[in-house]
């Protein structure tokens, strides 16, 4: 997918936030994050995680004929494109890559609340690829979604992203329950608000559309 000129920008704005907001956050003399700790683990995974719904979101954008699906998608796409804006700048600031080496989810040692004592992204294998984070969509299920148009297309759009807002925020609680920088803190909340509001909305929406989530 290729993110539009406006899109790119509400990145690039959000990775300039994320440096500026944690050079002026005071979170005592702690030391800087550093590889493996939760607050990198986060960054990076959480990055990869919004990123495929902003992928799945642009795809509904441009191929539902449904304003209010448009909408959402748009807005889906926005949030969460500023939103790894703001982690792609601490990771920098912290000098770290923007992907883990190796599995993700290593920062995640105990296991998620709600997630069948899940830990390291276990739950959900994407064929040939590997164990997928949390309410990810698979390679399958996004070429599924891509093959599909009309409501069948607004109804799995609706499906896989209430899935995945599911998913990243388990990992957004477990995130905010074993660290204390305050930034990560302050995003988590943004996250968490942000996604539990659309996630209400989903819900009504496949209700209006005579379906229901994904088991």
């Amino acid at each position: 997918m290729i993110i539009g000129g406006t899109l790119l920008a509400v990145l690039l704005i959000g990775a300039t936030a994320g440096m500026f907001l944690t050079r002026a956050i005071d979170d005592a003399p702690a030391a800087t994050p550093a590889a493996g700790s939760v607050e990198v683990g986060f960054a990076q995974d959480m990055s990869t995680h919004h990123l495929q719904a902003v992928t799945m979101a642009g795809w509904a954008r441009d191929h539902s004929t449904d304003p209010e699906i448009r909408q959402l998608a748009f807005d889906i796409e926005r949030t969460q494109l500023e939103q790894v804006g703001r982690m792609k700048g601490w990771l920098m600031l912290w000098d770290q890559p923007e992907q883990p080496i190796g599995a993700p989810m290593k920062w995640m040692t105990e296991p998620m609340p709600g997630h069948d004592g899940m830990a390291m992204g276990t739950g959900s294998v994407n064929p040939g690829a590997g164990p997928l984070m949390p309410g990810m969509a698979t390679e399958a299920e996004l070429a599924k979604l891509r093959s599909l148009s009309g409501k069948q297309l607004d109804v799995f759009f609706l499906q896989l992203m209430l899935r995945h807002h599911q998913g990243g925020t388990a990992m957004a609680q477990y995130a905010t329950a074993h660290s204390n920088l305050t930034a990560l803190q302050a995003l988590v909340r943004s996250i968490l608000t942000s996604q539990g509001a659309e996630m209400d909305q989903m819900k009504l929406m496949l209700s209006a559309r005579g379906a229901q989530p994904l088991p």
